[in-house]
């Protein structure tokens, strides 16, 4: 069982920058594919970003596309996402997910990852 946490969510203004990080407690690259979502209030949890290490490919939602960049260090056994121009629609829950050996390509579907982090709150006000 992987455990992932979360961390570096705050209460921030709109146009300010973050970043979160996914501590693992496994190695990283057990994981060819890890990804970010995001559940607004009141809302389905959606995706935000995935990272494929094998091939260094990634995955964007359109509504983050040229504003969050997803990085990992497997030497750290982390995830990053990089958060710049944020936007009060940007608030949510922000949860790490890690495939396992479940899946091999970037997928933007929750059903194709197996672990999962508690989230770590993010706040944007205007």
């Amino acid at each position: 069982q992987v455990r992932l946490v979360e961390s570096g969510g705050g209460l921030l203004h709109a146009g300010d920058s973050l970043r979160l990080s996914c501590a693992a407690s496994e190695p990283t690259f057990s994981s060819a594919v890890m990804g970010w979502f995001r559940q607004p209030p009141g809302k389905e949890r959606e995706f935000v970003a995935a990272h494929n290490w094998i091939n260094n490919s990634t995955k964007y939602a359109d509504s983050v596309k040229g504003r969050f960049t997803v990085s990992r260090d497997n030497a750290k056994n982390t995830l990053y996402l990089q958060m710049s121009s944020l936007k009060p629609g940007s608030s949510a829950v922000y949860y790490c997910a890690a495939g396992g050996s479940a899946i091999t390509v970037l997928t933007t579907s929750r059903v194709g990852y197996r672990y999962w982090g508690q989230g770590t709150q993010v706040t944007v006000s205007s």
